[in-house]
Order: structure tokens, then C-alpha cells, then sequence
């Protein structure tokens, strides 16, 4: 195999954090990545990785050697990137990762029209509400709300947008609506969990005092999407990104309550927290993701 092959597959193992799980990605034995790594070992004289059953860890060596093979492996995509940038129709791959609701409702059906324009374009959308780490997962582009604490990731920001609460307008006629935060402990909260994680501390703001209140989850889903379409069915108050949800207070199926107090998830939201589309902190940025990136936010400037 090509030394360049040899460094792509090392930097695959040390990213899923060992044999067997970078072989599924690269659709290899865990016996034909065995003999793989044995090889380079054997080429280079020097252990690299000690490894067992489950877990690899890198040796001094092997991490001069991980290094240098993200520094090669880096000049040539830069390499190959100068070409690309002379030809006039785009190719090559396109991985994007988006929160599900958000996902489903903008960033699907603008890869669809984005994909009708360039053909040669292979995109790939991971729909996830958790956080993912972009590089591991080698996602290209991601979108996400609010505050980024990626130090090693560029953002730039897509449009303004903050977090409200809303329920069907059947919901509450049945039920009423709250006046203060603390009449959410008597009503049906719907609640989204990321990672495991119900993420029911809600956020409030009133005479520049922030509190947080603890709301019971009525019903409870790891998909925002869900969440929202629970909340269209009448069966609770939804807290939502106002992007996820504009279309239905436009169209009067989902009402805003409690507007003036919500704050979000975390302490540290505010009154905005914008869509941003972040990606890994490169020499360069493939020309497909520069364009898809320009395509996407004149797509949000329509507000479709």
C-alpha cells in the first residue's frame, strides 16, 4: 500500500480509538487492520500504538507520527483543493451534520436543490441533537445554536434567533395559559434529551433576575422534530429554537407563552442565541463547502 493510504488509516484508527471501530468505517477486518498497522510498524522499526482488545493509546513515536501524517494529509487536501478551485463544475464529498428538527425542516431540502446544481457533489447529512465532535466524526460544515465552546472550530455566524416556549392553541384552551414560570409545574412540559441527559432546567429571566425552574417532563424525546410535532398534536408546552418553530407561530398551530421571561437550556443563553455554521479551523475550505455555505445562507435570507 502507498505510504499516503498507510497515513489515512492511522489517523482513522487513533480517531475511533482503535482497531475494530475504525474498520467498520473503513470496511475492513479487524484482522486486515491488525496487519496493516503490524506493517507500518515493521517499516518504520518503532511501535507506534499499544494496543489490546478494546482500547489503543499512542507511544511517544506514535504521536510524532500522528502529527505529521494530519500535516501531510492536510497539504494534500490542500493540494488537491488548488486544482479542484480551476475547475468550473464542483465535485467530490460534502459532510454535514445538523440538530434534527432544524435538519429536516432547512438543511434537507436545501441540500436537495443544492445537489440538483451540482450533481458531482456527494453530501451526506448526519441529523444528531447532541453534540458532536466534527473532526472525529470528519463532518465538513455543522450548524448549531448559541454558544460555541470549540476552541479549535471556526463559526460564522447564519441568522438571529432565540429560545421560546409554545403550545397548540387546543392545548391551551384545554389547559389555560401560564402567567409566571411557575405555573409550568402544573402543566404538560415536553422535553428533549441530549446524551442521555433530560434537558428539563428551564431558563427564566424577570426584573433582570434569572432563575431556573425544574419542569417534570410530561412526554420525552432525544428528536427535536418530535418534540415539536407533540406539542402540534396539543399535548404539552414545547421549548424550541424560534427557527424550529417559525413557520407554525406564522401559521398560528403553535402560540408563544411566557415570551417576555424565557431565557434557554443553560445559563448561558440570552436573549440571542444565533444559528451559526462552524467548521474545523483549516488552511483552506474545500471549494464545495464554500459554496454550499453561500448556497445555505442566501437559502435562510428567503426565510425558506
Amino acid at each position: 500500500m502507498a505510504k499516503i493510504d498507510d497515513m489515512e488509516l492511522f489517523v482513522h484508527v487513533v480517531k475511533a480509538g482503535g482497531l475494530a471501530a475504525a474498520g467498520r468505517k473503513l470496511g475492513l477486518s479487524p484482522a486486515s487492520m491488525t496487519a496493516r498497522i503490524n506493517q507500518i510498524e515493521t517499516r518504520y522499526k518503532t511501535r507506534l500504538l499499544t494496543r489490546n482488545t478494546r482500547n489503543i493509546a499512542l507511544t511517544e513515536a506514535g504521536e510524532r507520527f500522528y502529527s505529521g501524517c494530519l500535516n501531510v494529509l492536510e497539504e494534500v487536501a490542500y493540494t488537491e483543493n488548488l486544482l479542484q478551485e480551476s475547475k468550473q463544475e464542483l465535485e467530490g464529498s460534502l459532510r454535514i451534520a445538523a440538530t434534527s428538527d432544524f435538519g429536516r425542516q432547512c438543511v434537507s431540502p436545501a441540500i436537495a436543490e443544492f445537489a440538483a446544481l451540482h450533481p458531482k457533489v456527494s453530501v451526506h447529512l448526519k441529523l444528531a441533537d447532541g453534540l458532536i465532535n466534527i473532526i472525529d466524526e470528519g463532518v465538513d460544515l455543522a450548524f448549531r445554536f448559541g454558544n460555541l465552546p470549540d476552541s479549535n472550530l471556526v463559526s460564522r455566524p447564519i441568522a438571529d434567533n432565540r429560545r421560546v416556549l409554545c403550545a397548540s392553541p387546543e392545548y391551551l384552551k384545554r389547559h389555560g395559559e401560564p402567567q409566571t414560570p411557575e405555573d409550568l409545574r402544573h402543566h404538560q412540559c415536553l422535553v428533549l434529551e441530549r446524551q442521555g441527559q433530560l434537558l428539563n432546567e428551564w431558563h427564566f429571566e424577570s426584573d433582570n433576575k434569572r432563575n431556573t425552574l425544574k419542569v417534570r417532563p410530561y412526554l420525552s424525546c432525544s428528536d427535536g422534530d418530535v418534540i415539536r410535532n407533540w406539542a402540534l398534536q396539543g399535548h404539552g408546552i414545547v421549548l424550541k429554537s424560534l427557527i424550529d418553530v417559525k413557520q407554525n407561530i406564522a401559521n398560528g398551530t403553535l402560540v408563544l407563552v411566557l415570551e417576555q421571561y424565557v431565557r434557554g437550556f443553560s445559563q448561558k443563553d440570552s436573549n440571542s442565541v444565533g444559528l451559526q455554521a462552524i467548521y474545523p479551523s483549516r488552511q483552506y475550505q474545500p471549494r464545495q463547502v464554500k459554496t454550499f455555505l453561500e448556497f445555505f445562507s442566501k437559502w435562510m435570507e428567503k426565510g425558506a
